[in-house]
């Protein structure tokens, strides 16, 4: 048996985020015999020292610094994880682009639109394979959802209903972490989570044309966090310091998409009630589907034709589907039906594939190309916040 080729990984930000890809990578060799390479956890950067000595201990990386030139310019680094906060993107992306290394970024890949727009443009002329963390498009059931789009099992596609509503922001002694600050986040949910809805609404139906929307912030002080300690899931106590919320708790619009089909997003960190209710619903002239990360692997199927031995129930109302190793990746994590993946799993997709993208030479989707879609209708968005009208959804992409 040949030797597979390795790709060293550096990852920038070991919070939450860079724990969960650093651990990602570390499973592929496990889960996925027949992938094309080996990754490596060459070094990590995070501005807290503890955190990459951490990384080093009990995750497998060779070495840990505090400074991401360091990181970036490795001899030994192929790929540039971005895990850090969104305002520090774009000098990290931009850095490691120009530094010849491919980069993968968590989403929004800049907290404002012209950030992000900067980042392609840099991405692209240097001709680097790019990646985005919009993880919930490997869900083996939305890539079945988009199967059956695709086949157009759904018939034309009239509606579309996109959310994410969490409860990360709704106690007040919520940390002020990075996230509910302009200067760390950019924008709030719009950036942070509804990304990832209008994401995978234009994965599965298309290019959004127009949007009118709003915005509301409920939550205007919060505890600050001490330097170096706690996320946006920490909490402070009564008395302790404040600061003030400078991005929004709240974002929704109405939408018209291209192919004629009408819809409506909401997102929301400061609802009371939905946990982590990343959800949408397709409804189309012969039939529609629903799917929540709350319950992953199940979604919610109606027809009114029978498709691949399921009978039409037209007047029996919905069939729940269950995930299993028949549909995509499902099998390396667990066998047979109705046996749950969870979110982390999502990630090990996600990276095996832009490792895979990588070796290839071929780029990956999502990439910087299907960020720029995004902030592109996110400025629509913020534009409409300001004039209360209709906004068209054009371009912030660079030549």
């Amino acid at each position: 048996m040949s030797e597979l080729p390795t790709i060293g990984i550096a990852v920038i930000g070991f919070g939450w985020m860079g724990q969960a890809h650093s651990r990602s990578y570390a499973r592929i060799p496990t889960l996925f015999p027949d992938r094309s390479a080996d990754p490596r956890l060459v070094i990590c950067c995070d501005n807290v020292e503890a955190r990459g000595e951490e990384a080093v201990r009990s995750f497998g990386f060779a070495e840990s610094t505090t400074d991401p030139a360091v990181a970036i310019n490795h001899p030994d680094v192929d790929v540039v994880v971005v895990a850090a906060p969104n305002m520090l993107h774009e000098e990290l992306c931009v850095a490691a682009a120009e530094a010849g290394k491919h980069v993968f970024c968590e989403k929004p890949v800049g907290g404002t639109p012209e950030q992000t727009a900067r980042v392609e443009a840099a991405a692209r002329k240097a001709g680097v394979i790019t990646g985005v963390g919009y993880n919930y498009r490997w869900a083996p059931l939305v890539m079945y959802a988009r199967q059956l789009i695709e086949d157009g099992v759904l018939g034309e596609i009239t509606n579309y209903r996109g959310r994410f509503f969490s409860m990360y922001g709704s106690d007040p002694m919520g940390l002020l972490s990075w996230r509910f600050e302009h200067d760390g986040a950019g924008y709030g949910v719009s950036s942070d989570i509804l990304s990832h809805t209008i994401d995978l609404a234009m994965m599965l139906n298309g290019p959004i044309t127009e949007v009118i929307g709003m915005e509301e912030t409920f939550i205007k002080d919060r505890p600050k966090p001490k330097p170096g300690e706690g996320t946006h899931y920490d909490r402070g106590e009564p008395g302790d310091p404040t600061g003030p919320v400078t991005n929004e708790d709240y974002a929704g619009c109405l939408a018209r998409f291209a192919n004629g089909a009408v819809g409506n997003f909401e997102s929301s960190r400061a609802i009371v009630g939905p946990q982590s209710q990343m959800a949408f619903e397709v409804y189309g002239t012969k039939g529609s589907l629903m799917w929540n990360l709350e319950t992953m692997n199940e979604m919610r199927i109606f027809l009114t034709e029978a498709h691949e031995g399921q009978e039409a129930v037209i007047h029996d109302g919905y069939t729940t589907v269950y995930a299993g190793d028949r549909y995509p990746f499902h099998g390396a994590f667990v066998p047979g039906d109705a046996n749950s993946i969870g979110y982390e799993d999502l990630k090990v997709i996600e990276d095996l594939n832009f490792l895979e993208a990588v070796v290839s030479g071929v780029q990956h989707a999502p990439g910087f190309t299907e960020a720029l879609d995004y902030v592109s209708v996110q400025a629509a968005l913020v534009r409409s916040w300001e004039s209360g009208s209709w906004e068209k959804v054009t371009s912030v992409g660079l030549s």
